[in-house]
Parts: C-alpha cells; structure tokens; sequence
C-alpha cells in the first residue's frame, strides 16, 4: 500500500510518498512482545508512547518517531605485556524527531521520566512547527524484518574481564613469538551491545539487540636504528565464542606481524601519475570515501555532489557496486535501519549505471521512491542520515596476476589507512600504508608511506580491469559524516585504475 494511501485514512496526507512496506495485518502477539521489550528495558507503555508522539505533532508535524536506546560499552587495553586499562560505560536515553514539510525538529531525553519525554517532544515539535490539523496515532504494529543477521554467540555481559585478558595476552604472546624484531605490542578487545526500540507516528514499532566485537592491535619492530609499525584488526556484530575468538587472534597476529615486517624492505617510488592495481578487500576503503558518499542521498538532493541528477546515467564500465545490510554478523549489517526500515541490499552502480541513491525517509520522500533502509545516527543524541553499511564492488573476470600483467609500470596498493574526498569535487587523497612497485608486470619492491590523489567519479570511470578475487575486509571501520561515527565495512575485488597520481619521491 503507498504510504499516502494508509495516511488518507486518518485525516491528513503523509510527506512520505515512495512505497513503503506497511503491514496489513499485525500479530498481536508480535505486538505485545514488541512493548513489553519497551517497558522492560525503558519503563514505559503504549499509553506512554502514544502521548509522547501525540504531543510531538500537536504544533502540525506531518510525521514523529522515538528511538530508544540503552548502550553498554565495555574495553580492555593491554600495553607494555599487560592488560593495563579497563573502561565501561552506559549511554540511556531516547531522541524524538518530528518532520514538517522541510522542517527537522529534534531532541533527546537522558532519563525516561515521563516530564523528560513530554518535554524532549514538545521542544521537538516546535523547533518543525508548522501549521496544519493534528493528526491521530493509528494502532501500533510490528514491522517485518529480515530475520537475525547477527552472530548468536554468548552475551558479553556473562563475560567477564578474567574471561577476556587470556585473549589480549594469547595475541602479545604470539606476535612476539612471530618476529624477534618485536619491541612494543599495543592491542584492545571491545564489546557493545545495544537495545533499541523505535516506534512512530505510522503505528510502525520494532526492536532490536545489537552485539559488537572488536579486536584491534598496534606491533611496533625495532631493526638496527629503524623503527616501523602497522595496524590490523577485526570486527563483527556477534557475541562472545571462544573458538572464534582463537581464530581472530591467530589472524590478527599474523596480518600485523607481515604489515610491519615488510616495511623494513620498503622504499618511497617515484610520484607522477601512474596505473593502480588495488588490492582485493581493505582497498574497498577508497570505495567508500571518494566514491561511496558522493551516493547518499542528502548530498545529492541538495546537489552538492557531483552525482546529482545523475540516477539512470552511465557513470563508469560495466562494474557493480553494492550496498549492503544483510551480511551476517557483519560490523554494517543491519536488521533495522535507525528509521524503522528492514535492512536490505542495494545495487548503487548497476552495470555501470547510477541505480540508486542511498536513502534516509527523508531524501526518499524528496525522490519519491523508497528509502533504502540507510538511515543510520551514532546514537539517540543524533538525528538519522543517509549512511553506507557495508559497501563493496563485486566481482570481475579477471584473475588478479592478469591484472598487474597489464601494468608495466604502477604501483600494487595494498593497506591504506586514511584519506580526506571534497564531496562537491569528488576529489580525494589517500594515505598508503604499503604495497609493492609493479614493474613489467610483475610486483618488485616492496613501498611504503605514500598518497594517491585523484577524482572519485573519474577514477570509478577509469577502472578498466576487476578482479575475480572479491574479498569483504572485516577490519574496525568507522564513518565519520556531520560529526557523528558509525560502524561500516567496506570490500572489493582487486582493480585496476588506469591513471591516479601517486606522492612519492621526486
């Protein structure tokens, strides 16, 4: 049913005019479940929650929603071969927001005292006042999801700190055991898990439990009077599992041992503009900063990114690029977005076309077509906006050795860490960890700690090889975008971009 329709029936139009998944029937047993979750972890009940939307439209809001979210956070440091910090935290509360025509109003409340709630939606409502008839709040049902996409593995909170250190300790132990060049081991185990519960002035309610893991680890060698260091890590929406958490160690040690071993070998190459293979998996980063947020849709309804107006447009070869919440126990994946839509795939670039923007309820009314389910906030302090999940390129025809073949003379980019892109422009510039000189065809030396620079549209539409060899890289990615993070992934087969400009020596 198209949202305008479902709307008509209680007495005014609704600004979301793109089809939107609303459940005819609802099962009240769903239901009833799905506000118990809301007076179990936040104390209150549906009367409670009807009142707090209510007031939030009484200044003519065409559409409120309240997002409820009780965060545990728990972190261990180890440095100098011993776990030295350990730090929790507790982050409660809940965000309403109230859509006018063009108008946003937000606020957030930090207790669940009913005062707080009321007064939270009535700044809310005045900062989008608009005037126009108050609507009525229809029965509350539960929307459909995609099922579970996390790992169900024990619940971090039975774990304790005693159960955690052995594993920060297993991975110094081994990294020091792997090079004898080892002098300083930096590593971090964290976990969250959240508790959400959302419902808005559609009758629309769901609830979620988000786990976390994350390990990351910093190995610094010393070798003669030369010193390097390297980074690597993992991160997935799952609980604790003990034998996952040996594989992830022995992973980890092993990847961060190679990235800062071989930067003994390492040279800085000759700058100039060159041919660029990217190497399957953390390559997908340079995805994601040049060219994945020049997709989403705030951006381009306000035409500041160079794709605006671009949807149905070939924009590059014959490439996909996708979108992703549905991985499972993906760091990006998932089950609900922070707006109430069930996460989903979504191609981006089809073939070489511009297929989609990347949507929040908003933007999507704007269009007028369905929103993607990417509207995402760092917490209950922050509004919703068009955000990546898991963003990737799928895979080619080419094996990754016919790929360097072709290149006589480039460079192999294999670990980047991070990058700054002018979404107007789409101009961007890359920190390159490491990676190797490709010479006739062949990787040769071993480089390190370059920049490449070029344009993101330009370089999409330079990528004349892809790989066989996709590869998801599971590392701690966070987005950052109008000062709120976000967990993200990010992947893709190795490429190759016919011509970047890369800052080496002159």
């Amino acid at each position: 049913m198209d949202c305008l329709e479902l709307m008509g029936k209680y007495g005014k139009t609704s600004i979301f005019t793109g089809k939107i998944r609303i459940m005819e029937e609802r099962n009240f047993l769903e239901k009833e479940e799905s506000i118990r979750f809301a007076g179990k972890h936040f104390g209150v009940d549906e009367t409670l929650l009807r009142r707090i939307l209510t007031s939030a439209l009484e200044q003519g809001g065409d559409y409120a929603d309240l997002f409820f979210e009780h965060t545990f956070r728990n972190r261990i440091d180890l440095q100098d071969k011993k776990v030295n910090l350990t730090t929790s935290t507790i982050d409660f509360g809940v965000g309403v927001r109230v859509l006018s025509g063009d108008r946003t109003g937000y606020a957030y409340a930090e207790d669940m005292k009913d005062r707080s709630l009321l007064k939270a939606a009535q700044a809310a409502a005045h900062i989008a006042e608009q005037p126009t008839a108050v609507r009525q709040i229809p029965a509350f049902g539960v929307l459909s999801s995609t099922g579970s996409l996390y790992g169900a593995y024990r619940n971090w909170e039975t774990v304790g700190v005693d159960e955690k250190m052995p594993y920060l300790k297993k991975l110094n132990d081994r990294i020091f055991s792997l090079d004898n060049r080892t002098d300083k081991v930096k590593a971090s185990l964290s976990d969250s898990r959240s508790f959400i519960f959302f419902c808005n002035s559609e009758g629309e309610t769901f609830y979620d439990y988000r786990p976390m893991t994350a390990l990351s680890v910093t190995c610094v060698m010393q070798w003669g009077m030369q010193w390097e260091n390297a980074t690597a890590g993992r991160s997935f929406r799952m609980g604790m599992d003990s034998a996952v958490m040996e594989n992830l160690v022995e992973e980890v040690a092993k990847e961060v041992v190679d990235r800062t071993a071989v930067l003994f070998e390492a040279v800085r190459p000759s700058g100039g503009e060159m041919p660029v293979v990217m190497a399957a998996g953390g390559s997908g980063i340079l995805l994601h900063e040049a060219i994945g947020h020049t997709f989403e849709a705030d951006f381009n309804r306000k035409n500041i990114s160079i794709f605006s107006g671009m949807i149905g447009k070939k924009i590059c070869g014959d490439i996909n690029i996708v979108d992703d919440g549905l991985i499972p126990s993906n760091r990006g994946a998932v089950r609900f977005d922070d707006e109430g839509m069930a996460g989903q795939r979504t191609y981006i670039v089809k073939d070489g076309v511009l297929n989609s923007y990347l949507h929040d309820r908003i933007s999507a009314s704007h269009y007028g077509v369905a929103p993607t389910g990417n509207g995402r906030r760092q917490s209950f302090r922050h509004i919703p906006l068009p955000r990546m999940r898991a963003t990737y390129m799928e895979a080619g025809k080419y094996s990754e050795e016919e790929i360097i073949a072709s290149v006589r003379k480039g460079i192999y980019a294999s670990n980047f860490l991070n990058g700054q892109v002018q979404i107007g422009s789409g101009d961007f510039t890359f920190f390159v960890k490491s990676g190797f000189l490709i010479e006739n065809g062949r990787l040769t030396r071993p480089i390190k700690d370059i920049n490449i620079i070029g344009n993101g549209p330009q370089a999409l539409a330079d990528i004349t090889m892809v790989g066989n060899n996709y590869r998801m890289d599971n590392g701690t990615w966070t987005c950052g975008k109008d000062g709120q993070s976000c967990p993200v992934t990010c992947g893709m087969p190795s490429a190759l971009v016919k011509k970047l400009t890369v800052g080496g020596e002159n």
